[in-house]
């Protein structure tokens, strides 16, 4: 764990300009500087960069963060890998916490098997690309199959020599441990020895994000050969297969900048694509698609187009993927390639613009595919196109937004000419179905009884109201106002600060906040204000919790500047800070409406229901001075408001 102490040092250090120049030009505006955004294609500027605030914010797209955010989203690594390439950038050690004694060997574990997959890729590529036998062997049989070098070296690929120990000898002499080796999977163990798992095979390295070999896939030379056509590594603390997609290292801003990615099934599809300039390509490691990979390429885009080849009992194995996509909420598409065909054989016999055109030209979305599949596979049986129409029903069931899933339901009902009534009617049954035959937690003993909810439409009309008074608090928290105090027949001007106004509304007013990033802004702000003092900016920018972040920089970050024209041409426009006494009342007040409102709303729930007249007559009591209640702030507001 990276101390709290190193990871401030790498913050102060990061300087967002020279962070965000490594990756877009930039020219600087006034105090800020502009880009186009890396986030999302755009002709005019609209990514700016802030020095002074240390941020940046795209107001085309919406993306917005710090130093750290920027690499995070920009090279898709995690929190602390983010760090580490900063802390890298600016030469500042990263010294870690004491682990406990069982982190230490579980971490103890994971290096030593980065390192000896590591030693592994080095003997694998050293055998292909320098070894007699591998230069007349392994490099001879790709270059017939037209892999460039480029492209080979792009993805390590190597070869392990036709010898029962090769790897395992070299690696025993190198001081690897033999227990090592057989857990890694590079050695199998049988009758008290060691043997190559790989042997005499291409090697295709398997990396994982960060770009590090975790396991490894061996294709054997020949089709005469025994045993199966690939081998590949068992899992290991480093390596699940399920996790993991072959090609997205390579491939990850190809993805990002097309805003799409293509899955394939093997390993020599990718190499082919990338060799012709496709390279948004990725392959599901020798697995059926899974969850997690699904998850893994939700990171980076929506959209996923599926290639297949034109087996059969493939595409129909292929169903379960395109449903699992679906029920990610995600786009997906299949192409088809002619009978034959793969995309590595379709993309090695044809020039990349025609590839291109035929993926792009080819691709269905999955109601025309099944409806295509149906159409083969059903003919005029009435019993076949009943059972495959119910299969794109579910298929439709799993998308998670209605209005999507209504516009499947339109697409549908034109295909295959049934009325759209009928399929929405059928795949409501469906959706009933799934939702009863879910368990719901029985509790242990039975719940006291709850409150009357409260309406969503009534708390999501209060989530814009607490971020205006979080926005108030986090640009002019420091800064003082003046506010009238009457009392009898006295009026007094007093000298307010901000944030200690804001907190002291909310507290003695026990207003509730919703939103649970405006609460943890105001939390913090409590504490800070419990020990006289105010927190920094960079507290929020650099939050932990991303929403936090986000919501702290939209707040500090201004899109437009006020013209200089309105002083030449002598015309007064009172800036934010100038009317901070009325901008802070009144968002105030805003909030003790919105909550007066909801509390009315659910009192009127509870009169209706209410049984006992006693009761009734309290809750029309509590309603009636909330009613008074809410003209007060009404015509503090401005408002003229009857009830």
């Amino acid at each position: 764990m990276i101390p709290q102490e190193t990871i401030e040092a790498i913050t102060d250090a990061a300087r967002i300009e020279e962070v965000v120049g490594d990756f877009v030009s930039l020219k600087r505006r006034g105090q800020n500087m502009i880009g186009l955004c890396p986030f999302h294609n755009e002709k005019t500027p609209s990514f700016t960069v802030s020095p002074a605030k240390g941020i940046y914010k795209c107001f085309g797209c919406g993306k917005a963060g710090n130093a750290i955010g920027f690499i995070m989203d920009h090279e898709h690594l995690s929190y602390p890998e983010s760090l580490r390439y900063l802390a890298g950038k600016y030469g500042i050690e990263i010294k870690e916490d004491s682990p406990s004694d069982e982190e230490k060997v579980l971490r103890d574990k994971r290096e030593s098997l980065l390192h000896i997959h590591t030693f592994a890729l080095r003997f694998f590529e050293e055998n292909l690309w320098e070894k007699e036998e591998g230069k007349a062997i392994g490099l001879s049989y790709l270059k017939e199959r037209d892999y460039r070098e480029d492209t080979l070296r792009k993805f390590q690929v190597g070869y392990s020599p036709d010898l029962w120990d090769a790897l395992t000898d070299r690696a025993l002499n190198e001081g690897f441990a033999s227990d090592l080796l057989s857990e890694s999977g590079l050695s199998i163990q049988k009758n008290q020895r060691l043997y190559d798992r790989f042997r005499h095979r291409i090697v295709f390295p398997i990396h994982n994000l960060t770009g590090a070999a975790v396991a490894f896939a061996g294709r054997t030379l020949t089709q005469e050969a025994k045993g199966p056509k690939y081998v590949n590594s068992p899992e290991t603390e480093i390596y699940h297969k399920s996790r993991i997609l072959y090609g997205l290292f390579q491939a990850r801003s190809a993805i990002v900048a097309q805003d799409e990615c293509l899955l394939v099934e093997g390993y020599t599809d990718v190499l082919s694509l990338h060799q012709a300039g496709i390279e948004n390509v990725v392959a599901s490691s020798g697995t059926s698609l899974t969850v997690e990979q699904i998850r893994l390429i939700k990171r980076y885009t929506p959209n996923i187009t599926i290639l297949y080849d034109g087996d059969a009992a493939g595409l129909k194995a292929s169903y379960r993927g395109i449903d699992l996509i679906l029920e990610q909420g995600m786009n997906v598409r299949i192409v088809l390639f002619p009978e034959g065909e793969d995309p590595d054989s379709y993309a090695r016999k044809n020039r990349v613009n025609v590839v291109r055109d035929f993926i792009r030209s080819r691709a269905l979305n999955f109601i025309l595919f099944k409806a295509e599949m149906l159409k083969k596979e059903a003919g005029n049986d009435p019993v076949k196109k009943a059972g495959g129409i119910r299969d794109i029903l579910n298929s439709i069931a799993l998308v998670p937004d209605a209005i999507r899933r209504n516009l499947f339901i339109r697409e549908c009902s034109q295909l295959i000419d049934i009325p759209e009534q009928t399929l929405m009617f059928e795949m409501n049954k469906i959706l009933r179905s799934k939702r009863s035959s879910s368990p719901e937690p029985q509790p242990a003993t039975p719940p006291s009884p709850a409150p009357p909810a409260i309406p969503q439409t009534r708390s999501m009309e209060r989530t814009p109201v607490e971020k205006e008074l979080v926005r108030i608090l986090l640009n002019y928290g420091e800064l003082e106002f003046s506010l009238l105090i009457q009392s009898e027949d006295i009026t007094e001007e007093i000298s307010v600060n901000t944030a200690t106004y804001i907190l002291h509304q909310i507290i003695s007013n026990d207003l509730d906040i919703q939103d649970p990033s405006c609460a943890e802004i105001l939390k913090v702000y409590r504490k800070s204000l419990e020990k006289e003092a105010l927190p920094s900016i960079n507290t929020f920018i650099n939050h932990a919790d991303a929403d936090v972040a986000r919501l702290a920089i939209d707040a500090i970050s201004q899109q437009h500047q006020l013209s200089q024209n309105w002083t030449r041409r002598r015309i007064s426009v009172l800036n934010e800070a100038e009317r901070l006494s009325d901008l802070v009342v009144t968002n105030v007040n805003r909030l003790k409406l919105s909550l007066v409102n909801q509390r009315l709303e659910t009192i009127s729930k509870q009169i209706q229901e209410e049984e006992e007249l006693v009761m009734q007559m309290a809750r029309l009591q509590e309603h009636q001075e909330l009613q008074q209640l809410k003209v007060e702030i009404a015509h503090l507001l401005g408002r003229s408001m009857m009830y």
